[in-house]
């Protein structure tokens, strides 16, 4: 592999493709670098972004690593992170591309061999002639984000005509790497970005059926859990939403297993200026089977792993939380315990059929469940939700009125005797709260 560095003062091609990126950052015109064309069999880090960003008045560079599950995001000053694209460039990436306002797109690939080539798109003129076929793939790379990234602009345009209820110019986009320094939408970010919407879509929605919490004359902050908060774009678009709609105080706390997630996301709203301590953002580590409860008027949990979503609700139910919104990730817990009806057996014998039944009853029981403590629920189809195909929803808002719990409960009984369900968890942890039977 090559072992040119940035600071080579030889006219090599990674010479001059990082005097390019220096020149373009002076001029306050690059767009973004990309690093494609992962080494290996089976890579685990598929490709880094790298835009400009401008924390506390001091010029950097955030660095965001697109693994296959999950991202992570660095923000460097610059000449440590031209140091640090040129490393990966030399371990673990075939090409690195550049865009830029001024300059069109410039692309460095890297053959099998270890040579490199610099070559212009085709609306630029040429720099280095490609002598690879590996030259020519990059090429095409570089075509189609072009088209990608116009189509981003125009999407943007879009966005804003349709009144999207999330504004694409607010700076956490940018500082989660969403959009770019420009406010532009960031191409492999555009599920992201739909979800986002979608979700703030459906708790507007939920809020106008829970007018407790839109009082604007309440001086408590307004209290959110988010489990399983990761790198906090949700958790982010909840307070903004929030802060901006309700005219009350806030206070959105995410919260996520993995220390390094929580660290990003104080890092962040620090930065943004949003952690405040008594109504503004935070983040803390925890595991939703195991968090002290608390009062809380919207309880969050996206990708809840079986059980955990179980966990989850039984904690929206103990907070007294007005609104729940659940996203299950797997089903394992009742599977093994159903017994099919005879006259289902031929259609339940395929695995797929019998994994989707059990889907079904799992998230069925828990709306009843639901619906059994005073609230109204709904189960539908939310959006794509990245890295995964799961894309159900668990809706539940506490009734303004109480109603009868008993007839709930009793279809609950013969649905399990049907299916010959003894336990469900978050049946479990209710009779537990109630000390009787459900």
């Amino acid at each position: 592999m090559p072992t040119d560095s940035p600071n080579s003062s030889a006219p090599t091609a990674h010479a001059q493709f990082f005097d390019e990126a220096r020149r373009c950052l002076e001029r306050q015109t690059l767009i973004k670098l990309v690093l494609a064309g992962p080494r290996g069999p089976k890579p685990d880090l598929q490709r880094v972004l790298v835009r400009p960003l401008t924390l506390k008045g001091r010029a950097c560079l955030s660095l965001t690593y697109n693994h296959r599950t999950r991202d992570v995001t660095k923000n460097l000053p610059v000449e440590e992170a031209l140091t640090t694209v040129a490393a990966l460039i030399q371990d673990r990436f075939d090409n690195v591309h550049l865009l830029s306002d001024d300059g069109g797109e410039l692309q460095l690939a890297i053959s099998r061999k270890g040579k490199a080539t610099l070559r212009r798109s085709r609306k630029g003129a040429s720099v280095g002639a490609p002598n690879s076929a590996e030259a020519e793939a990059v090429d095409a790379v570089a075509t189609s984000e072009a088209t990608q990234d116009r189509s981003t602009a125009e999407l943007g345009a879009h966005d804003r005509a349709k009144h999207r209820p999330v504004d694409i110019g607010e700076p956490w986009l940018t500082a989660l790497g969403v959009t770019d320094a420009q406010h532009r939408l960031i191409p492999a970010m555009a599920r992201k970005w739909k979800q986002i919407n979608k979700f703030i879509e459906v708790l507007s929605s939920a809020l106008a059926s829970a007018p407790a919490l839109t009082a604007p004359d309440a001086v408590t902050p307004l209290q959110v859990l988010d489990f399983g908060a990761g790198k906090g774009y949700l958790t982010f678009a909840v307070h903004d939403h929030l802060r901006r709609a309700l005219g009350r105080p806030v206070q959105v706390t995410g919260v996520d297993l993995k220390e390094d997630m929580v660290l990003l996301g104080n890092q962040t709203a620090r930065g943004l200026g949003l952690r405040q301590p008594d109504h503004g953002l935070r983040f803390e580590l925890g595991d939703v089977s195991s968090y002290a409860p608390r009062p809380v008027d919207i309880m969050i949990a996206l990708h809840a792993c079986d059980t955990a979503t179980d966990h989850a609700l039984h904690m929206g139910v103990r907070a007294g939380a007005a609104i729940i919104m659940c996203s299950p990730c797997c089903h394992k817990q009742l599977r093994p315990q159903m017994r099919s009806p005879l006259l289902l057996l031929p259609l339940l014998r395929h695995g797929i059929h019998l994994g989707q039944e059990a889907e079904m009853l799992t998230d069925g029981l828990r709306a009843l469940l639901l619906e059994a403590e005073g609230y109204d629920t709904q189960v539908f189809e939310f959006t794509s939700l990245e890295h995964t195909s799961k894309n159900k929803m668990i809706l539940a808002v506490k009734r303004a009125q109480a109603r009868p719990a008993e007839p709930v409960r009793e279809q609950i009984r013969e649905i399990k005797a049907f299916y010959g369900i003894d336990e469900q968890r978050l049946q479990t942890l209710l009779e537990a709260d109630h000390s009787g039977p459900a």
